[in-house]
């Protein structure tokens, strides 16, 4: 199991951008061929499953970048140095915000998460939530209105 999530972590950054690219595509493409007039219903069920595909996809990726930055397999202190930073160091992480800093014996704190990571993550699964929960409404509705 731990090696298993290892790969998706570690392949994510890579696969994200086409899922991305292919779901814009689709949508783009779905919403040339809407009738003229048609944009002031709501997105069908299959249009926000794209787009939850797509904010999930964007959020899952920016998590497994900024999870990955930072990891390294040998000595902390090999890492913080390659980054500039000077004397004794201690790798701190946090799961979410992610964060991974070298911290020196004073205190002072190198932050190795790229600054873009945890918006993403944030705007990705507040997308990705808005997505599923305008489904769920849009495919009830459809449902009932047509009993």
């Amino acid at each position: 199991m731990t090696s298993a999530l290892f790969l998706a972590l570690t392949l994510a950054p890579f696969i994200t951008p086409c899922v991305v690219v292919i779901t814009a595509a689709v949508l783009a493409r779905r919403l040339y061929r809407r009738p003229p007039g048609s944009l002031r219903r709501p997105p069908s069920v299959a249009t926000c499953g794209l787009i939850a595909v797509m904010s999930g996809a964007a959020a899952f990726g920016a998590y497994a970048w900024g999870v990955m930055s930072g990891f390294y397999i040998l000595d902390p202190d090999q890492l913080c140095q390659s980054l500039g930073a000077r004397g004794d160091h201690i790798v701190t992480r946090e799961t979410l915000p992610v964060s991974a800093q070298c911290v020196t014996s004073d205190g002072v704190g190198t932050e190795l998460v790229p600054d873009w990571v945890n918006p993403m993550i944030f705007i990705g699964l507040t997308l990705f939530a808005l997505a599923v929960t305008t489904a769920a409404v849009t495919g009830t509705r459809r449902v009932l209105t047509s009993r």
